[in-house]
């Protein structure tokens, strides 16, 4: 008997089926600078340098992490692609960068149409918050190396920022901080989340997440996806002045604040000037977690933090407000050496 490729695990007819199914989704991302279809060997996109004086391309990648093993307990796999497109282009924005297009890598243990449509769903879902056109991607089907059901992502982000408007640029002592919400773990801190919640607590993915009226079960909460805050940063960008812009992810606080200050300066944070979410307390409670162990490892509740001058700073609350963040000042820059501390 002759053997196949399908034999050794790996199905072609699936893998154009599947093309079929993700094409709608893809294609309502595009972007005027879009030339060409899905399925070229790669993705075309017509930059216009008429709009930039001296434009500088801005890359990221990145991915979801253990937060995919949740997903597929769960069985939802339709709003973790918002993750991948948040942690990448959100990074953008911290170069002041406007995300212009979109790549993802999507590798398979056994390629499931449906599985693979509800992914790139979440995926063109983000790009479409985020602004930016998903002009290409890859499937690999790896038998063998993963288990059917496995999968893991991976995002690339592209965008431009002018030279002269590049970030950060200008911190100084006195400046504002401006925390921005996020109502969950975004895609950062799974591997001790999955162990408190399942190995310590022994909770179910049906059960509830923390105490209390209204608690979502621990798969919702687990897999609350990412806000996107790429589109309301650049619309601030354009309307005042801003020094820096840090993405809160793996590191916390203070493993990312600190990147945007000077060596001679540090972030002082107040942790009482937001609401932290439920799911971070319940989280530290099962475990006997150290708040700086908290800190270090999760969000806590802010997914993204702006430095401006103070005079603007009312301003540009209302703004992050208008634009649906419920946005405030969190801290300042002070005197030190290029590290966040905390007023407890």
């Amino acid at each position: 008997m002759a053997e196949t490729y399908e034999a050794a695990g790996v199905s072609i007819d699936a893998g154009e089926e599947a093309v079929e199914r993700i094409k709608a989704d893809v294609r309502s991302t595009f972007r005027p600078e879009v030339i060409g279809d899905i399925g070229g060997f790669g993705g075309l996109f017509r930059f216009d340098p008429g709009r930039y004086q001296d434009p500088v391309l801005v890359s990221t990648t990145d991915g979801v992490g253990t937060k995919a093993m949740v997903a597929r307990a769960a069985g939802r796999f339709d709003t973790i692609g918002v993750d991948l497109v948040a942690m990448c282009v959100d990074d953008l924005v911290c170069q002041g960068a406007e995300p212009l297009f979109f790549l993802d890598y999507i590798a398979v243990g056994a390629l499931d149409p449906d599985h693979v449509q509800q992914l790139v769903a979440g995926i063109a879902e983000g790009c479409r918050q985020a602004g930016c056109a998903l002009v290409g991607g890859e499937m690999a089907e790896h038998p063998g190396a993963m288990e059917p059901g496995e999968f893991d992502l991976v995002g690339f982000a592209v965008g431009v920022v002018e030279r002269a408007a590049m970030l950060p640029s200008g911190v100084t002592q006195g400046d504002t901080i401006i925390g921005l919400p996020s109502p969950g773990l975004r895609s950062n801190g799974y591997s001790l989340a999955r162990r408190l919640m399942f190995e310590v607590a022994g909770r179910e993915l049906s059960d509830p997440a923390f105490p209390g009226h209204g608690s979502p079960d621990v798969a919702t909460e687990l897999l609350r996806p990412s806000v996107i805050y790429a589109p309301a940063i650049a619309q601030l960008s354009r309307a005042v002045e801003v020094h820096a812009v840090a993405h809160i992810t793996g590191g916390g606080l203070p493993g990312n604040l600190n990147r945007v200050l000077p060596s001679d300066m540090d972030a002082l944070v107040d942790p009482g000037s937001w609401e932290q979410p439920a799911v971070f307390t319940e989280l530290q409670r099962i475990g006997g977690v150290s708040v700086d162990e908290m800190r270090k490892v999760f969000n806590l509740g802010i997914g993204m933090a702006v430095v401006v001058p103070p005079a603007v700073a009312h301003k540009a609350i209302d703004l992050l407000r208008t634009a649906g963040h419920r946005a405030s000042v969190i801290g300042e820059v002070t005197e030190g050496s290029g590290s966040v501390t905390f007023a407890d």
